[in-house]
């Protein structure tokens, strides 16, 4: 419990420190992609702008994250931040090949965006 309020603490500080709201940043995310969040924020605007989007499918849920330019991976990761595979980008578009084939349909939603221009 002690560890999970200083892990708050430590998002609020620094979403305070880039000057972006905790609204901007979904709040039933899980803490890793939220630090993913926090880590985009630190380093320049990516063209084009990095989003993430919750994808839930078989009773699963993962995050697929843009890459900030051309020839790279778009990776997806489950709720603790571990890479499942690549679905798309890089050099061939295709991704790496190593994605689980998924029984059911997709669902997707976008759940954040870099807001800075």
């Amino acid at each position: 419990m002690k560890n999970k309020f200083i892990q708050t603490a430590i998002i609020c500080v620094v979403l305070f420190l880039s000057n972006c709201r905790s609204s901007d940043i979904e709040m039933d995310l899980p803490y890793c992609i939220k630090t993913k969040i926090v880590l985009i924020l630190a380093n320049e605007v990516n063209n084009p702008a990095t989003q993430i989007w919750k994808w839930k499918v078989d009773d699963k849920t993962y995050y697929y994250i843009t890459s900030n330019c051309c020839d790279q991976y778009n990776y997806l990761y489950n709720s603790n931040c571990e890479i499942v595979c690549a679905p798309d980008g890089g050099i061939s578009g295709n991704g790496d090949g190593n994605c689980p084939s998924f029984t059911t349909e997709i669902q997707k939603t976008l759940v954040w965006e870099d807001p800075r221009d």
